[in-house]
């Protein structure tokens, strides 16, 4: 398959659509891990992705996912880069990707600030919008995440750390 922009343009959709392994209602492009994907004369697909964190478990699955995701559509000669600089942050979040964990039942990262050190006192529930929270685990399913509970309806949940 020759490099155009109509190539680029399609190995992009399909790779922007691949889900994360950890939290499925998110793509790689809505976590904002997706940096780059780039097609040559030749046909080659390069993806560049950045992890959350070093040593991140879900790269490999995702390496996978990719890579297969690019053979279904036709995208045979596929590599796979992973960078980590610069660092991964929240920021790159899509504002569509934190509704989806909102929607979800995890409550997204807050926005960051680098002048001041937050703490999180209270979350809002996101099954009853309950400000009356509490952090159980600094770590929780992930470790980009933190478990929580609700006073007032008592349900667990998840926060999806700012970093």
């Amino acid at each position: 398959m020759p490099a155009s922009t109509t190539s680029v343009e399609v190995a992009r959709a399909v790779v922007a659509a691949v889900l994360d392994p950890e939290v499925p209602v998110l793509t790689i492009d809505d976590l904002g891990i997706l940096r780059d994907v780039t097609v040559d004369d030749s046909g080659h697909v390069e993806v560049t992705i950045t992890p959350t964190y070093s040593g991140c478990p879900a790269m490999e699955a995702i390496t996978a996912d990719v890579t297969q995701a690019l053979a279904d559509r036709g995208f045979r000669d596929v590599g796979v880069r992973l960078v980590l600089a610069p660092a991964w942050t929240t920021d790159w979040m899509s504002d569509a990707g934190k509704q989806k964990l909102l929607d979800y039942g995890i409550v997204p990262p807050q926005p960051r600030d680098d002048s001041t050190v937050r703490v999180t006192l209270s979350l809002r529930c996101p099954q009853c919008d309950s400000p009356d929270t509490r952090e159980l685990s600094r770590f929780g399913s992930t470790a980009c995440k933190a478990l929580w509970v609700c006073n007032a309806c008592r349900e667990p949940f998840d926060h999806f750390k700012a970093i």
